[in-house]
C-alpha cells in the first residue's frame, strides 16, 4: 500500500518537475500561466501516467514487444501532448520540445521510482 501511494506521489512531482525543468531547459516548451496552473498541469499529468498509462501499456503491449519497448515512448509523449491540449498554458510547439519533455519526465519518474520506500523489503 505504501509502494502505491508513493507511486502515485512521485508520477505527480515527476509531472511538476518534468514540465518546470522542459520549460527552463527545452526550447519549444513554454508555460504562460501561474505556479498553481504549471502545479495543476503537473499534477494532472502524474495522474495520467498513473492512472491511464497502465492501461495504454496492457493495450499496446504486442507492439511494444514487436518495437522492443520503444513503443513506450510514444506512449509517454501521448500523455504529454494530452496535457498540452488540456491546459492552453503549456505550449509546446513541434515533436521534438514534446520527445524532451517526454524524456525529462520520464527520468524523473524512474529516479523517483528508485527511491521508493519498502522496495527493498519486498513490499
Amino acid at each position: 500500500m505504501m509502494y502505491v501511494m508513493w507511486n502515485l506521489i512521485s508520477q505527480i512531482i515527476a509531472g511538476i518537475g518534468g514540465i518546470w525543468l522542459a520549460q527552463k531547459f527545452v526550447s519549444g516548451v513554454e508555460f504562460i500561466g501561474p505556479l498553481q496552473t504549471l502545479l495543476t498541469c503537473g499534477a494532472i499529468l502524474g495522474l495520467l501516467n498513473f492512472f491511464v498509462k497502465p492501461i495504454l501499456k496492457a493495450i499496446t503491449l504486442p507492439i511494444r514487444i514487436i518495437t522492443l519497448g520503444l513503443f513506450g515512448l510514444v506512449i509517454n509523449m501521448i500523455m504529454v501532448w494530452v496535457a498540452d491540449i488540456i491546459f492552453l498554458e503549456l505550449i509546446i510547439s513541434g515533436i521534438v520540445p514534446l520527445f524532451w519533455t517526454s524524456i525529462i519526465i520520464w527520468a524523473l519518474s524512474l529516479t523517483l521510482s528508485k527511491w521508493a520506500p519498502g522496495r527493498e523489503a519486498g513490499e
